[in-house]
């Protein structure tokens, strides 16, 4: 299952996806979660499952790759369902046992919670799947910094690593597990409690780990005088290109005409 994890991980290509600017991609990303957010029809759910089918073949980045990011998350899927389920008060009745009780509208709401959480982690998982960590790092800079938010170089830098040591932590995490299996540590059988609690000793290692790696990498970047932004060059100098501009556009126009599409009969009927 750690091993389904794709947010962090890169993908090399060189799809159309993959020549954006990073600063494009981050800015159609929000737009595109406020498309999310805002809609509450299934028409226009549909409209926003379109265009995510659309990135995703024009990625290059094959679907298998892409939603296997979403096994390890059916536990939060499942939660979202159950509790839209059981916490709605409005709708018609369902069925109902003592206290508890399932309404159409708390069925409709967790199915559209439900979709939101996939439309948006698949929208995630390509954002880092086709953007280099460096890449990612510069338009996060840049995009910050016009949005006048302090410290923008750091908080850059500090999301950036973190992204960029999912799969390291991943693959940490899967080498200390076989270590402990092959001195006959058992992590498969028993219920969900046991589970867990053979996990503890999991942690400690991983934990050690993570913290040595990040004293090497401070070491690292004290010994190649990293001081912070302030009067740093770059080696690739982010521009904007046609294709940025087509793939604003377009998404752009995706989710004004799904978010209109919510108001479209009262404003013509």
């Amino acid at each position: 299952m750690l091993k389904d994890i794709t947010i962090g991980q890169y993908y090399p290509g060189e799809s159309f996806l993959h020549r954006l600017d990073p600063r494009t991609k981050l800015i159609c990303l929000f737009f595109y979660m406020i498309g999310i957010f805002m809609v509450k029809e299934l028409l226009s759910f549909s409209y926003l499952m379109v265009f995510s089918i659309v990135v995703i073949a024009v990625s290059g980045v094959p679907v298998k790759t892409v939603f296997k990011g979403l096994k390890p998350m059916w536990i939060l899927l499942l939660l979202t369902l159950i509790l839209n389920f059981f916490m709605s008060i409005d709708g018609a009745i369902l069925w109902q046992w003592r206290f508890l009780k399932i309404t159409d509208a708390g069925v409709r709401r967790g199915i559209f919670m439900a979709l939101r959480l996939v439309m948006l982690l698949n929208i995630t998982a390509l954002l880092t799947l086709t953007t280099t960590p460096i890449l990612l790092t510069d338009g996060l800079e840049r995009v910050m910094k016009r949005c006048f938010i302090p410290m923008a170089h750091e908080l850059a830098m500090m999301m950036t690593i973190a992204l960029r040591f999912i799969p390291t932590l991943i693959d940490e995490t899967e080498r200390i597990m076989k270590a402990q299996i092959a001195r006959g540590a058992d992590f498969e059988t028993g219920g969900l409690l046991k589970k867990a609690k053979s996990l503890v000793p999991l942690l400690i290692p991983l934990f050690v780990s993570a913290i040595r790696r990040a004293d090497e990498l401070a070491m690292a970047m004290e010994a190649r005088c990293y001081r912070g932004g302030e009067g740093r060059t770059r080696l690739r100098q982010l521009k904007y290109r046609r294709g940025d501009g087509l793939a604003f556009a377009v998404t752009m126009s995706f989710v004004a005409f799904t978010i209109l599409d919510r108001y479209w009969l009262k404003l013509f009927v």
